[in-house]
């Protein structure tokens, strides 16, 4: 027996002192690679790789993250963040492509108490047991929309036909406008839907433009985006039309070509990094993730999707390092607990696309230094991801709050995104006047 007992403390010596083991924190992600919304998807997935490299660790130790593609299909999404929770054992979620694919799975994180954070924008989710557990990195709609219609408002539009996709986005988008212009005075007189997989949108084009709209507003994104607005173009209509933030990629521009030359768009200050003042904050992190995504893709982002994903990740890295704080051990309830609290009393995170504060009574955490305007201009049907001599467009203006910034197909390729030349500010009256720069 005395034999035994010093043959294990010998052991023991050799191996030395045992060590506790560090539970690894695990992130399940998810987005659309294939179907219809991959071309919001693969940027998605691009924008994470780059805030990976970004940061990847807390508190010196790395964050693994497992990643599912949904193929654009809510049900897929649905079934891709039960088994990243009940099979993979993550603590925290983030997705997807597509606001009809987020909201399924948004519902299943907060029926399985697991945290996430949103990075296609959705309608506000019911609270789950002890709380809200889903925040969302877009802007509000309601947000970016306000621009929309005081830029309408100051060029004296009355009334607006509405052509947009028949599923929740098109729902946040359309609610969106018929709030704000009812309360500016500006009349919404069709509501056209069309599906994303749909190859032609000529009757809506047709009702929507037999009721002589003084504007058109579009709630299409990315490639499916740019059917209404070819056919508006090959039948004639010359009137003022008016984009979402999800126009704002090499895949829309490309397909719109010279269609979509004069939209006017909604989108975060990401677009135009460079003319943000140096003090704002917002432009450090806005240029440094322009460099981790060429570093990590291999070439420059080209698209406002992918930054959603990037800021999705600085939000979640900086409440994994708060409820580490707590004692929580990743991998388990009581972690994932720690995350939502921390989630949920985010304070100022700097992001690309805005300063994010999260309570429970707010859980898109962002205001209006979050929005600008930008202007699409010439023939855009030379746009490509990836091609390092023409850049998808070039940034002629920025100012905070009320601005339009327009977009070029033919920037130079010195900038990753946007090259400022000269500056088109709208004042509060709603005049205009070109400053050199």
């Amino acid at each position: 027996m005395n034999k035994k007992k010093t043959l294990l403390l010998g052991a023991a010596l050799l191996l030395g002192p045992v060590m506790p083991a560090h539970a690894e924190i695990l992130v399940g992600f998810v987005t659309g690679l294939s179907g219809p919304v991959s071309s919001i998807g693969v940027p998605n997935a691009k924008g994470l790789a780059a805030g990976q490299a970004y940061l990847g660790e807390v508190d010196g130790e790395k964050v693994r993250v497992i990643q599912l593609d949904d193929g654009s299909d809510p049900a897929a999404s649905t079934r891709n963040a039960r088994k990243l929770v009940e099979q993979d054992k993550v603590d925290f979620l983030i997705g997807t492509s597509g606001a009809p694919q987020t909201l399924a799975m948004a519902t299943t994180a907060i029926e399985m108490k697991v945290p996430m954070v949103a990075i296609s924008p959705i309608a506000p989710v019911p609270a789950g047991d002890g709380g809200p557990w889903v925040v969302q990195t877009p802007q509000p709609t309601p947000l970016l929309v306000q621009g929309i219609i005081d830029h309408m408002k100051s060029r004296g539009i009355k009334t607006v036909a509405f052509i947009g996709f028949s599923d929740a986005f098109g729902d946040l988008m359309y609610n969106s406008l018929t709030d704000g212009a009812t309360k500016a005075g500006i009349k919404v007189v069709a509501n056209e839907r069309y599906a994303r997989s749909d190859n032609s949108v000529t009757a809506q084009v047709l009702r929507a433009l037999s009721t002589h709209p003084d504007a058109i507003m579009l709630g299409g994104t990315g490639t499916p985006g740019a059917l209404p607005v070819i056919a508006l173009s090959e039948r004639g209509y010359k009137g003022p039309l008016y984009g979402n933030h999800g126009m704002i990629s090499a895949d829309f521009l490309r397909l719109a070509g010279k269609s979509a030359e004069g939209i006017i768009c909604p989108t975060g200050p990401v677009t135009a990094a460079e003319q943000l003042p140096e003090s704002n904050p917002i432009r450090k992190v806005a240029l440094a993730f322009r460099a981790a995504y060429e570093k990590v893709n291999g070439e420059p982002p080209s698209d406002a999707f992918s930054p959603y994903a990037f800021d999705g990740w600085l939000v979640f890295m900086d409440a994994a390092k708060r409820a580490k704080a707590t004692g929580a051990v990743p991998g388990t309830q009581g972690f994932r607990n720690a995350l939502r609290e921390a989630l949920f009393t985010t304070k100022d995170v700097v992001g690309t696309h805005g300063i994010y504060t999260y309570t429970p009574a707010d859980r898109h955490g962002v205001d209006e230094r979050a929005r600008i305007l930008v202007q699409i201009e010439g023939d855009t049907s030379c746009c490509r991801s990836g091609h390092s001599g023409v850049q998808p467009w070039r940034s002629f203006a920025f100012s905070p709050r009320k601005s339009i910034a327009r977009l070029s197909a033919t920037a130079a390729a010195a900038s990753v995104l946007i090259s400022p030349r000269a500056s088109l500010r709208v004042d509060d009256s709603g005049s205009s006047s070109t400053i050199a720069t």
